[in-house]
């Protein structure tokens, strides 16, 4: 008896993952059919999400650059108000 049951149930999950494989097929051709998307605007390459990509030079150069005074190691001077507004912003990404 615990025979049967155990290939009932081998089976039964054989076809399962059979069916599984076919659905991953099928988006991955509806996925290839889809017409590419268009170049963005942006002079810098983003994510998905609208986010700069930091892999890329030209983002991390932009993230160096300070609205306001900076201290002697170069760092933001965060007493000045230019520079808590921009560090606003990513405070909010983490949270």
């Amino acid at each position: 008896m615990k025979k049967i049951l155990l290939a009932l149930s081998l089976m039964l999950g054989m076809t399962g993952l059979t069916f599984a494989q076919t659905k991953k097929a099928e988006k991955a051709k509806t996925a290839a059919t889809k017409p590419a998307a268009k170049p963005s605007t942006a002079a810098a390459p983003t994510k998905k999400d609208g986010t700069p990509d930091m892999r890329y030079k030209a983002n991390k150069e932009k993230a160096k650059t300070v609205a306001g005074p900076t201290k002697k190691d170069g760092t933001p001077d965060m007493r000045y108000k230019a520079n808590k507004e921009k560090a606003k912003p990513a405070a909010k990404k983490k949270g």
